[in-house]
């Protein structure tokens, strides 16, 4: 089958580099650091933008731009590029919008310095930015790598699952307060994660046959509403998912997650967050979708050593820990299938192998998923639900 074309590792627009005004951007929250390559122009300029703005950000290209015409070059594009971080991706759309060939650099992907202690301005990271940039414009491999730009919906898909996340990553250290708070005075007998436990809690006796002190009886109650607030707020994501699904079941999102939680062993919040952070992504092969879940190896190959210092986790750390445990599920509730019938032969004699060849069922699992929603590949031997 032929590959799509890949434009995050080289660009496949022809640089002609007399009618194209090039730009890196280096963000932070209180200011942005705009260098600058003209044509026609010997100097490079760098300008700070002390009060960050877009109109601000466009209005100096457009400045630029008229410098180099004044010059008699005849500037037809303008290329701009910043890295991944706190600021996202809108501002490359907003450029996109504007008639400005925006991109966003991963971060991971710019080479630096291996000196010990480096030294590292927002002059010294233009520069390298820069020269990353021009690279990849020209369309050499290795200097850079350019993140797909997701437009505001496929963004705002994410939030419920990450929101449930964050509220049950919660949940957790509330309820891990309370019964640290209650071990102190000896209570181990006592569920606050109960529904009647506010009501019970007045009843509550230390060994010593004694009443809770009255700072933390009201430090407990306080928890015990926070986390009954949290419950609530997690409910209502699941119930609101629950009913988008319902009313859109045509919609392409909504169909692979249909289609996952058909495969035994595989629920409504995994198939959610795979899809939302994996599998709706237009990915060049397989390849890249083990690297963007973060399940390839990190050969260090020099001479005649040859080792592997495990997973390189470059990729969506969310989708390579539900891969690990979605791994693990499927060797309990796929036992038949292919997958988990390799992974069985090549651990039943060796000592310490399950754990290593854990990911790389992880690894084959995730292929199998991308192939199974975006061409309806059922992976061979697995049991299905039958469509509701």
């Amino acid at each position: 089958m032929q590959k799509p074309n890949d434009n995050s590792k080289s660009s496949h627009t022809a640089l002609v580099q007399d009618n194209t005004l090039i730009a890196v951007v280096e963000l932070s929250l209180s200011s942005w650091l705009v260098a600058g390559l003209v044509p026609g122009i010997d100097r490079q300029p760098l300008k700070k933008l002390g009060d960050p703005r877009p109109e601000d950000l466009l209005k100096l290209l457009h400045g630029w731009r008229d410098e180099a015409i004044k010059a008699g070059k005849q500037i037809t594009r303008i290329a701009v590029a910043y890295e991944t971080g706190r600021d996202s991706f809108w501002l490359a759309r907003w450029l996109r919008k504007r008639g400005i060939d925006a991109h966003v650099i991963h971060a991971t992907s710019v080479a630096v310095s291996r000196e010990h202690r480096r030294a590292k301005t927002d002059r010294l990271d233009t520069q390298m930015l820069m020269r990353g940039f021009l690279g990849w414009l020209r369309g050499e491999r290795g200097h850079c790598t350019m993140a797909i730009l997701p437009t505001m919906e496929q963004e705002d898909a994410k939030r419920p699952h990450r929101e449930r996340e964050v509220l049950i990553q919660e949940q957790t250290r509330v309820v891990n307060r309370m019964k640290s708070a209650l071990i102190q005075f000896g209570v181990r007998n006592f569920n606050p994660v109960l529904k009647k436990a506010k009501e019970k809690l007045e009843s509550v006796r230390t060994p010593e046959g004694e009443s809770l002190p009255p700072n933390t009886m009201a430090m407990l109650q306080r928890d015990m509403e926070r986390l009954k607030f949290i419950k609530e707020q997690t409910k209502t994501i699941e119930q609101a998912r629950l009913q988008h699904i319902e009313q859109k079941p045509d919609d392409n999102l909504n169909k692979m997650i249909l289609l996952l939680v058909q495969i035994y062993g595989l629920g409504l919040e995994t198939a959610l967050q795979l899809v939302h952070e994996l599998l709706s992504r237009t990915l060049r092969d397989r390849k890249a979708v083990a690297r963007y879940a973060g399940l390839t190896g990190s050969p260090d190959e020099s001479g005649s050593k040859r080792r592997e210092k495990g997973l390189s986790r470059s990729g969506n750390v969310r989708v390579r820990k539900i891969m690990i445990q979605l791994a693990w599920r499927m060797v309990m509730f796929q036992p038949e299938s292919a997958l988990v019938q390799w992974f069985k032969k090549r651990t039943e004699n060796a000592k310490g192998t399950r754990k290593p060849m854990i990911v790389a069922l992880a690894r084959k699992l995730i292929i199998a998923l991308w192939r199974y929603v975006n061409d309806g590949v059922i992976p061979e031997g697995f049991k299905l639900h039958a469509m509701a």
